[in-house]
């Protein structure tokens, strides 16, 4: 694979910011070291853009003509190697240098096939793309992760103060999505995305963006979505003490829980050893609200069901912890491109025949909406420090309402997932 050519760009209407970015684009895919002939692009917009959507897919399948197949989403902020756009009308492309037989685009009414197609594609992987108003998405999530050899998808949820929609626009055949004025390959609602079959190398990491206030608990019993029994005594009572405060004083008892979050993880068979990162929490860990108290059992509500036999820990978003994670991310993905016949622990994907040193050729990053540049300090330092890690690379990816890793629906947290090459092929 050579370099995946990407642009961004904003602009009050969207064809001068098209029209920005097939300039980048064309200027790049006419450099010897860069695709020339990509399939497969990805396309994220803003917001602002979403009424348009049919439009702007329209046009850059138009322009661009040798990319026959398009994936992407929308989302309230969009990110481009070291840029974030957020609350302005803005769009970011990158063209995938993969053959037809290395992927598949699916959709709703085209999903992933539960079995090897017929041409003998395998899915290793898939980007996954989703609306979070979808009944039974986290199932739905879990459904397709299933269906790839791997068990590990990667994505998530589009967001938007208006119309949500996503991106599949496949070259096998066009499939009428469900978007406005009956666009081809646009649609509102489920799951779309793209498989990748076992020849594309990918990594892939979470970074989270909580610290816990106190050690893990067990879960004795619970009702569904209330936390009854940890370790021995009453959810209510090791929360209180967790978090060091009383309910004689309701004001500040109240401020302090809503700085609360919960992690859960399921019992260890189910959940496996997940990555376990000092002064954080690990991958197995998905952070969901507090959302209650339940004085009368003494009990914890929270936004998710609370798996017996699993563990929970309280915890809180924490600037520092979240800025430490991401450079760890970062880092554990640089260090296992230039000693991949050690394969990093955390790593998602199976073993595989590996050349001594591989170079990034594109990435995607999918961060939380809650977390973005400002929340890291200023405007695009989330991605800054993503550049600063891995280098001057072709990335784009959007703000998520919920972010998609290995089988599971995230919450504060980002997915980094780059395409790696030997560097003798990306030359």
């Amino acid at each position: 694979m050579k370099r995946f050519p990407y642009a961004h760009a904003t602009h009050p209407q969207w064809r001068m910011a098209a029209a920005l970015v097939l300039a980048q684009l064309r200027a790049q895919m006419a450099l010897p070291d860069h695709a020339s002939q990509p399939a497969l692009g990805l396309l994220y917009i803003t917001d602002h853009y979403a009424a348009e959507a049919p439009g702007i897919l329209d046009h850059l399948s138009t322009e661009l003509p040798e990319v026959t197949d398009w994936v992407g989403t929308v989302g309230v902020g969009i990110v481009a190697n070291n840029v974030e756009y957020i609350d302005e009308p803005a769009l970011a492309v990158m063209l995938c240098d993969l053959a037809p037989h290395q992927y598949r685009v699916f959709s709703g009414v085209a999903p992933l096939a539960a079995t090897q197609d017929t041409d003998g594609f395998v899915p290793q992987t898939a980007l996954v793309h989703a609306d979070g108003s979808t009944p039974d998405v986290a199932e739905l999530i879990a459904e397709v992760a299933q269906r790839t050899w791997s068990h590990h998808v990667f994505g998530g949820l589009a967001s938007s103060r208006g119309p949500t929609v996503q991106f599949a626009r496949s070259s096998r055949g066009a499939v009428a999505g469900s978007g406005q004025r009956g666009a081809v390959g646009v649609f509102h609602g489920g799951l779309s995305g793209v498989a990748f079959g076992p020849d594309v190398r990918l990594l892939s990491r979470v970074t989270q963006g909580v610290r816990p206030l106190a050690g893990m608990h067990r879960i004795d019993r619970a009702d569904h979505n209330v936390a009854l029994v940890l370790d021995g005594r009453p959810a209510l009572e090791v929360l209180l003490e967790d978090l060091a405060i009383t309910l004689d004083d309701p004001p500040a008892a109240v401020q302090r829980l809503r700085q609360t979050l919960v992690g859960l993880t399921a019992p260890e068979p189910a959940r496996g050893p997940g990555l376990q990162v000092p002064g954080a929490v690990g991958d197995d860990v998905l952070v969901r609200h507090l959302i209650g108290l339940d004085p009368g059992r003494r009990g914890v509500a929270m936004a998710d069901v609370v798996p017996v036999g699993g563990r929970l820990v309280f915890c809180e978003r924490h600037v520092q912890a979240a800025k430490a994670d991401l450079m760890r991310m970062c880092a554990e993905i640089r260090e296992e491109l230039e000693s991949p016949a050690t394969q990093a622990e955390g790593s998602p994907f199976p073993a595989q025949a590996q050349p001594a040193r591989e170079r990034i050729v594109g990435a995607v990053y999918v961060s939380c909406s809650g977390r973005g540049g400002p929340y890291f300090g200023g405007s695009s330092a989330e991605l800054q420090v993503v550049r600063h890690a891995l280098g001057d690379v072709p990335l784009v990816g959007f703000l998520a309402s919920g972010e998609i890793a290995h089988h599971r629906l995230y919450g504060y947290t980002g997915v980094l997932t780059v395409f790696a090459t030997a560097d003798s092929e990306a030359a």
